[in-house]
């Protein structure tokens, strides 16, 4: 999809299937597999920001998860740097393993529960230090103040608790103790969904702000819209474990071409109350990752649908420049 020689991140054909046992106590058998991420393919270069949307339960939690190796892909591939980052986690030497680690990491969806409460704050971003050696024990105190200023808190913080802090402060906590390894890649999964608004635009220009001090690349998990329009130069659209739709953040947003992403287009909120919203609602519920449709998933729910889109399953085709889509019937919205 993406035309560069080496990409800050890689992921090719990437599968996760869950498998689902029967209910005995004794034998339990595997009667089926969710298909929680399903042959996706998608590029992050340096220093950009790559939104992945989608409804709830569609695997962009699981992608991110799979990328870091906390959970086990079924099949695919994940390069980061050009190297095989599956194959590095899995069977890599223990420094090896460090130094990806250190490369790459990832920012929860939930700021009170991935802090433990019996740490004070320098304990929590000091932590870093201890498992992964690169900063001797002499400097931790000068580093740890350094990321408390970096995230826009205070040197005084470090020796509260968890439990001290609003959600927005935990976040920005959550933040640092990610940057304490000088990662070059974070996936940031639905950092601002528990967060007030005003709360919310705070933490997305603090992420913002540390790409361009650092450098860094995203992966920004959300069903946000409004804030992967924000943040990200480029979006991919995911439905029941497949990437549907990718394009800049300029084009999808003003142009989108699948149904589904037009339907969540049409969601967003207008700040305007004069403006009338054409929402497109669509019907039925989110088919079973366990039974996915056959042909293109999402024709169970689109009006748009033939027996063609039940029998055939659409690739992702280019559209436009930076434009794909996986749909046989995207030339009616070009």
């Amino acid at each position: 999809m993406i035309d560069m020689a080496q990409p800050l991140l890689e992921v090719k054909d990437l599968v996760k299937y869950f498998p689902v046992y029967s209910r005995g106590i004794l034998m339990k058998k595997v009667v089926g597999q969710v298909h929680a991420v399903d042959h996706i393919n998608f590029a992050i270069n340096e220093c950009e920001t790559v939104g992945l949307v989608g409804e709830s339960g569609c695997g962009k939690t699981t992608t991110g998860k799979l990328i870091l190796y906390l959970e086990r892909p079924t099949s695919g591939e994940v390069l980061f740097q050009g190297r095989d980052a599956i194959k590095t986690f899995s069977k890599g030497s223990g420094e090896e393993k460090m130094r990806l680690r250190r490369a790459m990491q990832m920012v929860f969806q939930n700021p009170y529960s991935s802090l433990d409460p019996r740490m004070t704050v320098f304990d929590i971003i000091s932590e870093p230090f201890k498992i992964h050696k690169h900063v001797s024990s002499n400097e931790w105190k000068e580093r740890v103040y350094k990321l408390l200023e970096l995230v826009g808190l205070e040197p005084y913080h470090a020796e509260r608790y968890p439990h001290e802090f609003s959600g927005g402060q935990r976040q920005r906590i959550c933040i640092a103790r990610a940057l304490a390894v000088n990662p070059t890649f974070i996936i940031a999964d639905e950092p601002v969904s528990s967060l007030d608004v005003s709360i919310r635009a705070q933490i997305l220009n603090l992420i913002m702000d540390l790409q361009n001090k650092l450098g860094m690349s995203y992966l920004y998990i959300s069903h946000d819209l409004s804030s992967v329009r924000q943040i990200s130069q480029r979006v991919m659209v995911m439905y029941l474990g497949e990437i549907v739709e990718s394009a800049t953040t300029e084009k999808l947003f003003d142009r989108p071409v699948h149904p589904y992403t037009r339907a969540l287009m049409s969601a967003v909120p207008i700040p305007d109350p004069k403006r009338k919203m054409n929402i497109i609602l669509l019907p039925g519920e989110v088919p079973s990752p366990v039974n996915p449709p056959s042909g293109c998933r999402f024709h169970p729910r689109c009006q748009y649908a033939t027996s063609k889109c039940s029998q055939e399953k659409p690739v992702l085709a280019q559209v436009d420049v930076d434009h794909y889509v996986s749909c046989h019937y995207y030339h009616k919205f070009i």
